[in-house]
């Protein structure tokens, strides 16, 4: 009981400690939101500005009918000329003109066009260029092939691939996509969170160790009470932060869909569809879509938070071992290296593991248990994961954090107590074996 209450005390310290930091209290609130802010910023922005070039380009067109056809499309970037080649070529290089298209006259059996300008640029001209001249190009030969409007319509409408979840209560649309998306972003959550709370535990014993405060806490409590008081106090500050941000994700979802519902009825987003199946460039169905039929279901949480602290426990205590053997942070660079590159080497895997959640090759790496943390939980999200295959995942990683919290705390227990060396991993695996 007594040591009980020694590993309690040190659990609180620990979280109270990082909780009530500023550190915390900047990643946990204002981080998430900046990070949101900034990356909704930039994809809005990419996608608004992807075709757009401050450059206006002159047209010497042999064809006499596709230069039209791109200045009717857009007349702020593009005039037709009627100087030659090489006047043109002059103009460009005296910095009369930005630049010009050239397209000649086998342009409808070739397809090239020639863009000149003084070089640089950028790619905003290039996409126009070619997005404009090869929608006009395939409208052409269908027309000369004598395909009606209605059929140029359709092509020119594209396909639309609706997925449907087969369920007792009938069929309902299914967001693979979107879950896939999630699970490829959990797994990078995790992923962060490992390295980032991990390396808190390493940074934590070194400089106990260094202030030599580890000494004074050895002599009343066991070297494997302590790291395990303190891997346990900073998962909880890692628990609580997810908890937070879990909570954050739920409330920004309802008033996204409270006000989706103040401004739209039913029967609007009806008709938004309705509209969207004759313009493919209206994209607004989708995310209303998104926000009124769009859910996640609990156990994918609770799966999240399982994983998270799995995965976490099973490093931080390696990274406690790591932390106990080194006096600087410095030196600890070379011992973590086995550490992170469990880590990292699911990361090189995700985009396989979401192309085909239920294939061999995603089923074997996601039951590794230093890649299950990353590629269940994304395996859980994309797909339906079979039971059997969530609990031997389960019991494997329980297996796991014992078998690395007992090599760990026999590592930890000779380190804490050991200065002036850079230790070698033949240290590491002496001290492990003369641990009692």
């Amino acid at each position: 009981m007594k040591n009980k209450s020694k590993i309690w005390t040190i659990i609180k310290h620990e979280y109270l400690t990082k909780i009530k930091s500023k550190g915390f209290i900047i990643g946990t609130i204002a981080a998430p939101l900046g990070i949101i802010l900034i990356y909704g910023i930039i994809i809005v922005v990419t996608i608004m500005t992807q075709n757009e070039t401050a450059m206006k380009l002159a047209i010497l067109d042999k064809t006499n009918e596709i230069g039209l056809e791109l200045i009717r499309r857009d007349s702020t970037k593009f005039y037709l000329t009627d100087k030659n080649l090489q006047e043109l070529k002059n103009d460009v290089l005296e910095e009369k003109i930005d630049g010009f298209v050239y397209i000649p006259d086998e342009f409808l059996n070739t397809g090239e066009i020639q863009v000149f300008t003084r070089g640089g640029g950028g790619l905003g001209y290039i996409n126009l260029i070619e997005n404009n001249s090869e929608d006009i190009l395939i409208k052409k030969k269908l027309k000369e092939i004598g395909a009606n409007q209605d059929l140029i319509n359709l092509i020119d409408k594209g396909i639309k691939v609706q997925t449907k979840k087969v369920t007792e209560e009938g069929a309902k649309d299914d967001y693979s996509a979107i879950f896939a998306i999630l699970g490829y972003i959990m797994g990078f959550v995790i992923y962060g969170l490992m390295f980032t709370y991990g390396a808190f535990v390493m940074r934590g014993v070194i400089e106990e160790k260094a202030n030599r405060i580890v000494e004074v806490l050895a002599s009343s409590v066991k070297p494997f009470d302590i790291m395990f008081g303190k891997v346990v106090g900073i998962g909880l500050v890692g628990l609580t932060q997810v908890l937070f941000w879990l909570v954050l994700i739920v409330i920004l979802f309802t008033i996204s869909g409270s006000i989706v519902s103040s401004f739209f009825s039913p029967q609007d987003v009806v008709n938004t569809m309705e509209m969207a199946q004759t313009n493919p460039m209206n994209t607004n169905n989708k995310f209303l879509d998104l926000l009124t039929n769009f859910s996640i279901s609990p156990w994918i949480i609770v799966a999240f938070i399982f994983y998270f602290l799995a995965g976490y426990f099973i490093y931080s205590t390696l990274f406690a071992a790591v932390g106990s053997a080194v006096d600087q942070e410095q030196d600890a660079a070379q011992l973590q290296l086995p550490v992170t590159l469990p880590i990292i080497i699911p990361i090189l895997f995700i985009t396989n593991v979401m192309s085909d959640p239920n294939g061999t090759l995603s089923t074997i790496l996601s039951l590794i248990p230093f890649f299950s943390p990353i590629l269940m939980i994304a395996r859980i999200a994309a797909a339906e994961v079979p039971l059997w295959q969530i609990g031997l995942s389960i019991f494997l990683l329980v297996i796991t954090f014992f078998a690395c919290l007992w090599i760990a705390a026999k590592i930890y227990r000779i380190g804490i107590l050991m200065y002036g060396k850079k230790p070698t991993f033949k240290d590491l695996i002496k001290w492990f074996r003369l641990a009692q």
